[in-house]
C-alpha cells in the first residue's frame, strides 16, 4: 500500500503555462526582445526559472538573464494565478487520497516563493505534508535531493512512495530517488517523452493514479 504520492507542480497538478507564458513574454519584451507563442513554452520550462529565461533568449550575457529573471519574478509573483488552476480531476484525486488516508507532497523546479504562492492559492483547503521547490544550494530535479528532503518530512519506506510528474526530468529524478514513477499524458511534454524515459507507468486521468496504490513497486 502507497502511503506517500509525491506530484510535480507544472504540467501535473496545476496548468500554469499560460501565466509563465505571460511572465516570460513580459520580462522579453520589456528590454526589447521577442516573445514566444505560449504554447513554445512547454518545451523550456521544467528546469527552473533560470534556465527558461536563458532558452527563451539562449544569446543573453549574464547581466541581462539576471535582469530578465528579475522582471519575470516581479511580474510573474502579481500574475501566477491569472490562468492557473488545477487539472481537470485532480482536486477530485487529492481529497480521494486524503480519504484513504494517503499523504501528499508537491516538489517542484519552480522557485520556492511562487510554489507555495500557487499551492496556496489553488489547493486553500488541501494540507500537503511537504511543498518543496526550489530553493539556493539545492540541486534541481532530476537531483533527487528534493525527494530525499520530503521523505526527511515524512518517512516512508521507498516501495510505499509514488512520484507523479509529466516530464523525463520527473521520471528520472524518481528513478534517482529509488521510487516508483508515473508520468501524466495531459502535462506539457508529450507521451513519446515519458516512453523514452521509461517511466513505470502512464496515465490518461487523474484517478487512474488510485489503481497504483496497492501495487507493491
Amino acid at each position: 500500500m502507497k502511503k506517500l504520492v509525491i506530484f510535480d507542480l507544472d504540467g501535473t497538478l496545476l496548468n500554469t503555462i499560460a501565466d509563465l507564458g505571460e511572465a516570460c513574454n513580459h520580462a522579453l519584451k520589456s528590454m526589447g526582445f521577442g516573445g514566444h507563442p505560449i504554447q513554445a513554452y512547454k518545451y523550456m520550462v521544467g528546469n527552473g526559472v533560470r534556465n527558461l529565461i536563458l532558452k527563451a533568449q539562449p544569446d543573453a550575457d549574464d547581466a541581462t538573464i539576471d535582469e530578465l529573471l528579475k522582471r519575470f519574478k516581479e511580474y510573474y509573483g502579481e500574475h501566477c494565478l491569472d490562468n492557473t488552476k488545477p487539472y481537470p480531476g485532480i482536486t477530485e484525486l487529492l481529497e480521494t487520497l486524503k480519504e484513504r488516508g494517503v499523504a501528499c507532497a508537491v516538489a517542484s523546479n519552480k522557485y520556492q516563493e511562487a510554489t507555495s504562492k500557487l499551492i496556496k492559492g489553488c489547493f486553500p483547503e488541501y494540507e500537503f505534508v511537504s511543498v518543496e521547490g526550489q530553493i539556493e544550494g539545492r540541486n534541481r530535479k532530476p537531483d533527487p535531493s528534493i525527494v530525499f528532503s520530503i521523505l526527511e518530512k515524512y518517512p516512508a519506506a521507498k516501495r510505499e512512495v509514488l512520484y507523479v510528474g509529466d516530464s523525463a526530468v520527473d521520471i528520472e529524478c524518481a528513478k534517482r530517488a529509488s521510487v516508483e514513477s508515473i508520468g501524466v499524458s495531459w502535462g506539457f511534454r508529450p507521451v513519446t517523452e515519458l516512453k523514452r524515459a521509461n517511466a513505470d507507468f502512464i496515465v490518461d486521468r487523474p484517478a487512474d493514479i488510485l489503481e497504483r496504490l496497492d501495487v507493491r513497486y
